[in-house]
């Protein structure tokens, strides 16, 4: 079976988080018959489905499933294009996905603050990492880094 030839565009929307998770679901007719209106791309079918709604008439629930979309994810979207225009309807960029400010450096410093001292309060731990480091650390974020290693210790 050949492989198929990789989608340019495709892998476009894909990279900025544009690529509509469904776009089989997108039953609106302007996207069956045009080859401008593209169902894999989420930004353009956002926009329709808010068009539909707002210069159309068209009720919420309707407007919501022929784009393949839900009624909270309408609102979402209707919000965001209040606020922001059509820029507010890209998706955000993610944040960061592990504790970034709570190094293995600032990590090992707060376990040595604990073999000295076994039940310092948390806010002593906060003002350690200030002091120490820098850095403005919630005491929630030293509990679950703390926590972490404590896990990683046991295996």
């Amino acid at each position: 079976m050949p492989r198929q030839k990789p989608d340019p565009k495709m892998e476009s929307l894909r990279q900025q988080g544009c690529l509509h998770p469904h776009p089989e679901k997108v039953t609106d007719e302007v996207f069956a018959s045009s080859e401008f209106f593209d169902p894999r791309d989420l930004l353009q079918v956002k926009y329709e489905m808010l068009r539909r709604v707002r210069v159309d008439g068209e009720p919420v629930s309707h407007s919501a499933a022929r784009f393949g979309l839900s009624r909270p994810s309408f609102y979402q979207a209707q919000n965001a294009f209040k606020e922001g225009g059509l820029p507010a309807l890209l998706p955000k960029k993610p944040g960061p996905r592990r504790a970034h400010k709570l190094s293995e450096e600032v990590v090992q410093a707060l376990q040595e603050a604990l073999a000295e001292q076994p039940e310092p309060s948390p806010q002593e731990l906060v003002r350690l990492v200030e002091e120490r480091f820098g850095l403005s650390v919630h005491r929630r974020s030293i509990e679950r880094a703390l926590a972490r290693q404590e896990k990683k210790r046991r295996r």
